[in-house]
């Protein structure tokens, strides 16, 4: 019996009708974007299988359990800030190993110290009684011999099999210096080499003020050519960093100009010497104007100054009549 074909809207989904049967309705597929939970869990499944049928090599899981203390035991070490101390322990057993085969330091020649001890500078070049000479860095030691402020120069030798050689070009003591209220030690670059003044420095000339250290030598070598003001200079004050006042041994305070101060301390030196103006009651001297020279008396000098200036005025003639 021939098939009867009857046709229904495509939209209704039903597929044509056999002659023997009732009409079959179309499976509609929709496509799909992603898999399903089933189909990941299949596929889990069976990586896992193909994970445990592998065959690895004897001695991986040792491996990568020691692999995974050592990572453990490596972060300990950094989070709690003891790789210092691990790196000077492994350095310490390095040479005690080099200095048992006849490799330790068994003298240091030292030569260009002044100020510093013989103890002061091998502690600054991290040299000590453990230290072998195949391990020490020359180039490390020399730059930490110079982080010393007094050093200024340094050069390190080894000479095997068990000697070191040691030669410092130390920083002169030039000037004192005082800012915030602190006076220390600087040398002529204006580094400063004690945050304190020992007994054996405390006849160095003082600057005082911000930026005034690293000024001091250029200040100190204009006023080399004013003895006659030099000798008589108890201390320098920067002021804002631009200009200079000087304190005097007798208390007077001499201000000098931004501007021309070699000109300026030519004029002082001039009146110093011509009228002994250091020998006046004064207790400054302003010099910041070109053209003029301010004197400000002391007050005992500026009242007897008045009294005379008082008995120069004549008395008023006349009388009742």
């Amino acid at each position: 019996m021939a098939w009867i074909r009857r046709f229904v809207p495509e939209r209704s989904g039903v597929r044509p009708v056999p002659a023997h049967g009732r009409p079959q309705r179309r499976r509609s597929f929709k496509p799909t974007l992603g898999q399903g939970p089933g189909d990941m869990s299949r596929r889990a499944r069976r990586l896992w299988g193909c994970l445990i049928a592998m065959e690895l090599p004897r001695g991986v899981g040792v491996m990568a359990t020691a692999l995974i203390i050592l990572s453990s035991v490596a972060w300990g070490v950094v989070r709690g800030g003891h790789l210092a101390v691990i790196v000077d322990e492994f350095k310490g057993a390095r040479d005690l190993a080099a200095n048992s085969v006849g490799l330790r330091i068994a003298a240091v020649a030292l030569s260009g110290n002044k100020h510093l001890t013989r103890e002061e500078v091998l502690a600054a070049a991290g040299v000590n009684g453990r230290t072998s000479l195949l391990f020490l860095d020359v180039g490390d030691a020399r730059l930490r011999l110079k982080t010393n402020p007094w050093i200024a120069e340094a050069t390190v030798q080894k000479l095997y099999p068990d000697r070191l050689r040691i030669a410092v070009t130390e920083r002169e003591a030039y000037a004192l210096w005082q800012k915030d209220g602190r006076v220390g030690v600087i040398a002529a670059d204006g580094t400063v080499l004690e945050p304190y003044v020992s007994r054996r420095f405390t006849g160095l000339p003082l600057f005082v003020g911000e930026g005034a250290a690293a000024h001091a030598k250029e200040f100190s070598a204009l006023m080399e050519r004013f003895p006659v003001i030099r000798d008589e200079m108890r201390a320098a004050v920067l002021v804002a960093e631009r200009r200079w006042n000087l304190r005097l041994k007798n208390g007077i305070d001499v201000r000098l100009p931004e501007a021309d101060m070699e000109g300026a301390l030519t004029r002082l030196a001039g009146l110093v010497r011509d009228k002994q103006l250091f020998d006046r009651d004064i207790v400054a001297i302003d010099l910041r104007l070109p053209d003029r020279v301010t004197v400000r008396l002391s007050e005992a000098a500026a009242a007897a100054r008045e009294e005379a200036q008082k008995a120069k005025k004549p008395k008023p003639k006349g009388g009742n009549a």
